[in-house]
């Protein structure tokens, strides 16, 4: 074993605030030797990426500090060196990539400006030879025409491509460890497979050593050669990658592992009725230009869908991002302009204006992907859940008042809760909420638009598990949209692949997962379930 890159010796971390003092890390210990794979996995809170931004000094003075440890690099402390100092070693030895790389890049600056930054300050290149740099990371991280994505601006790309940014800024200066936070969470499982791929193939062209934080198991199994599992701010178990799935040693380790989501749907009856049909149904957008803003073509979001859901059924819809699967959820539910037949409970609902359709919509009701988002921060958790008794006018204030009651209890939360806001409850508390919220009109369809993706894996199990609790119980029909297969399969009866808007594969989700008809559906499911992308060695 050679001297470690990075050696952490007994840190501990403390947040102040004006009442207390946190203890959100506790004695952690580890090496991170040249060339390796070391993960950080747990779930949010255990301290993970507390541990990894403290490598480089990114808490916040005001809050954080460290009442005990090291974090030796080339044998120098970096928590005991002078601002002048660290600034030599971030951003130019060691490299950080963040979550969400639409928060982390400058809307306001291009691309090339942004990598260019890095240059300037570490290089000291001139604006010529920033730019030839700046060509070849984006060709090496495979931007597609990066002579063309000069000028562009972070919102102009995919979400991919973004990250692609965020990596290629990082690896400027060729760093020997890069620090990945979260770096696929958001993407697709097509997405994350080529930024797999591609911090895999970066990793062996530089050399350099990968710190991976991550509460995504499947992730860190594919490129990891050892890994460290945090639990409440403590390491529990450190072990090989392969040794550590094939036998892990702690209760919480096993209890991550067997998280994933599981089990079959709910059993449906043959003689069920339609809960929704569809058929022909198309969204396309038009193109207009001109000073007469002429439609010279059409953006074709959704082409041709037809389905039919009965009642207690789950159809799941699956594909990339862009691929028209969330427009097609918002057409059936008649928030955008569409073409083609929408019946729901036997009601016609295409053709009908926003007045007219009004009344039909305590039938379908919605989850979206972020639950703080979709929550008001400025209402109270009764008065989110019982806004749409109000607009329906159901019930008096005291009777509205129970139902609230009745709904928070369905999806296991505290009643007494009901006074308390949104940003005093954790991620899958507040999914919840939003679940308690369209329960409470009792729908007899509800559209969940990646309401897993934001959630660890436990917390992901626990809310497929209530899903398929409360669709037993009310005999729920869901509209289940998402790009994560393992929780689609744990759920859904009837499966849809959509691909640029286009129906390339449809029929019972048990056949398709099992036999693949489509090459886009072979490619998501290989991308979802694969094995790890290359044969690791043990250790290095």
């Amino acid at each position: 074993m050679t001297e470690p890159l990075i050696r952490i010796d007994n840190l501990s971390v403390t947040f102040r605030t004006e009442r207390e003092e946190t203890l959100a890390v506790r004695g952690v210990s580890f090496d991170i030797q040249p060339g390796q794979t070391l993960a950080l996995v747990g779930e949010s809170g255990s301290g993970k990426s507390v541990t990894a931004h403290s490598i480089l000094r990114l808490l916040p003075y005001s809050q954080a500090r460290h009442p005990s440890g090291r974090i030796l690099y080339q044998g120098k402390d970096l928590l005991a060196m002078s601002e002048k100092q660290l600034r030599k070693v971030r951003g130019n030895r060691i490299s950080m990539i963040f979550q969400e790389p639409m928060s982390s890049l400058n809307p306001l600056h291009t691309i090339e400006r942004q990598i260019s930054e890095v240059l300037f300050l570490h290089k000291g290149l001139d604006k010529k030879a920033a730019r030839v740099r700046t060509l070849e990371l984006l060709e090496l991280v495979g931007i597609p025409e990066p002579g063309k994505r000069l000028g562009a601006y972070p919102h102009e790309l995919s979400g991919g491509q973004r990250q692609r940014v965020m990596i290629a800024m990082a690896l400027a200066n060729e760093p020997e460890l890069l620090i990945a936070d979260e770096p696929t969470t958001a993407l697709d499982v097509t997405v994350q497979q080529k930024i797999l791929e591609l911090l895999q193939s970066l990793q062996q062209k530089l050399g350099m050593a990968l710190l991976l934080i991550s509460h995504d198991l499947n992730l860190v199994r594919k490129i990891a050669h050892r890994v460290c599992v945090m639990y409440r701010g403590e390491v529990v178990e450190e072990n090989d990658c392969a040794e550590l799935f094939a036998n892990p040693q702690h209760g919480y380790t096993r209890q991550l592992i067997a998280a994933d989501p599981s089990g079959a749907p709910v059993e449906v009856q043959p003689d069920a009725p339609v809960v929704m049909r569809a058929e022909q149904l198309r969204v396309w957008f038009p193109i207009r230009k001109g000073v007469f803003k002429r439609t010279v073509g059409h953006i074709k979001a959704v082409t041709d869908a037809s389905f039919t859901l009965q009642s207690g059924q789950t159809l799941g819809i699956v594909g990339e991002s862009g691929s028209g699967k969330t427009t097609l959820g918002l057409a059936l539910l008649r928030l955008v302009e569409s073409q083609g037949l929408i019946e729901c409970n036997g009601q016609r609902l295409d053709g009908l204006g926003q007045k007219a359709v009004r009344p039909a919509r305590r039938q379908f009701q919605v989850v979206f992907q972020d639950p703080f988002g979709s929550l008001s921060p400025r209402m109270s958790v009764e008065q989110i859940i019982s806004e749409g008794l109000e607009l329906h006018r159901i019930g008096t204030a005291a009777e509205r008042e129970q139902m609230v009651i009745n709904a928070l209890r369905e999806v296991g939360l505290d009643p007494d809760s009901r006074h308390r806001y949104p940003h005093e409850f954790s991620g899958g508390q507040r999914q919840r909420i939003a679940i308690a919220r369209a329960l409470v009109l009792k729908p007899s369809l509800i559209l969940l638009d990646e309401p897993t993706s934001a959630l660890d894996r436990t917390v992901q199990s626990q809310v497929v598990e209530l899903l398929r609790d409360l669709q037993r119980r009310h005999n729920l029909s869901y509209l289940f949209i998402s790009h994560d297969l393992a929780v689609v399969r744990a759920l859904s009866h009837q499966l849809m692949v959509i691909r640029q808007g286009e129906i390339v594969e449809q029929g019972p989700a048990e056949q398709i997962f099992a036999s693949p008809q489509h090459d886009y559906t072979r490619q998501l499911l290989e991308a979802a379930f694969a094995n790890p992308v290359s044969e690791r060695t043990a250790s290095l």
